[in-house]
């Protein structure tokens, strides 16, 4: 088994590649790519079980074998290389040697055929997303997903497909982010939920892409493919929370204000908030925003006045600036609006300009109790 293959086409794919194996492995075997070789076509692949990732590579061989090679190794090396061709020989003491213009290198392999298989979806429904699509979809998303392992149906994103649009669904019971499109669509209705690592790969290479992504699934698994990559993960199991419950419907009072200007002023006041809690306290009266902290242990204490566009009677809201400052940064737009009914009841964020025709993005944020 002998390839030809240039020094930073292989290091480009196989650092994508290289996001999928884990630090800590139960099975060494994952702590390898899976080189697959048939005549010019190079698949190269990694896996943690859950999820398994390939790249097809175009590369010079006319002979075919599949072996294991070490990821850290294989990674290091390509690193230093400048740009170059370097072949790739499998020799018969169970060594890969390298050669590049300037020396020879041999790495220990392991036999191709230990590594796990990749799951086979049995008639699975298809749907085709735009790529930026999606890369938006999920980072608008994935930073509202929870991290507590005893609802792990909450620490994945929620993908609701169906004939009318698409909708991603995260929440972590504190903030809930949903982001919708009606101009793209699926064939049929359908609904999983995919764990945060597999979406967080999909959001770093998708946004240099401007392929059509194929996403397959059922109710285990689920593949993306687009441009020479092919990513399978395992779904998260169980029933999503009835999102739409939480969502208020009547919110009389309604603020719009600047987001940068919004989002300077949280960021500047959380520096004095209680370090435990992260509260901050929104008192808007007429067309005056009030946004103050204060950390009665220590006596700091910040507050500031903006002016804004507000409808509604007068009130007084505490908020975790952690969450209104993740929001505020996750949006792009120049406006915000925030809909509000009771200071115990959740605020709605919207996006009040910059979006795509068809898109909509709805973030929702639990208010603190304030201590009067």
């Amino acid at each position: 088994m002998k390839f030809i293959v240039s020094s930073s086409y292989l290091l480009k794919q196989l650092q994508v590649l290289g996001n999928v194996i884990n630090s800590s492995n139960t099975l060494p075997i994952l702590d390898n790519f899976l080189f697959d070789l048939d005549h010019n076509v190079l698949t190269v692949s990694a896996s943690d079980l859950e999820t398994t990732m390939s790249a097809t590579l175009g590369i010079d061989s006319e002979s075919k074998g599949i072996v294991a090679v070490p990821a850290k190794l294989l990674l290091e090396i390509l690193k230093t290389f400048p740009e170059q061709p370097l072949t790739f020989t499998v020799e018969e003491n169970s060594t890969i040697e390298i050669s590049s213009n300037s020396g020879k290198y041999a790495l220990a392999y392991a036999p191709g055929d230990e590594f796990p298989k990749s799951v086979n979806l049995d008639d699975p429904s298809v749907t085709l997303v735009p790529a930026d699509v999606l890369a938006t979809a999920i980072s608008k998303t994935i930073f509202a997903a929870g991290n507590d392992d005893l609802r792990p149906v909450m620490s994945g994103v929620f993908f609701q497909f169906s004939p009318q649009g698409l909708t991603f669904v995260a929440t972590d019971a504190h903030k809930l982010v949903k982001y919708a499109r009606t101009d793209v669509t699926a064939s049929q209705v359908a609904d999983f939920i995919m764990p945060k690592k597999p979406l967080n790969i999909l959001k770093n290479i998708l946004g240099t892409s401007d392929a059509e992504v194929k996403i397959e699934y059922n109710d285990s698994n689920a593949t993306f493919s687009f441009d020479n990559y092919v990513l399978m993960c395992r779904l998260i199991d169980g029933k999503y929370p009835n999102y739409e419950a939480v969502i208020p419907k009547e919110n009389p009072n309604k603020l719009m204000i600047d987001r940068s200007q919004f989002l300077s002023s949280v960021r500047r006041v959380a520096i004095f908030s209680n370090k435990t809690t992260h509260q901050i306290r929104l008192k808007i009266a007429g067309a005056e925003l009030n946004v103050s902290a204060e950390d009665i242990d220590y006596s700091n204490k910040a507050e500031e006045r903006l002016t804004c566009d507000y409808q509604g009677d007068d009130m007084q809201i505490g908020y975790n600036s952690r969450f209104l400052t993740e929001m505020l940064t996750n949006l792009q737009s120049d406006m915000i609006m925030l809909e509000m009914s009771l200071p115990n009841r959740a605020g709605i964020l919207t996006p009040v300009d910059g979006l795509e025709e068809g898109e909509t993005v709805t973030m929702l944020v639990m208010p603190v109790m304030l201590n009067s």
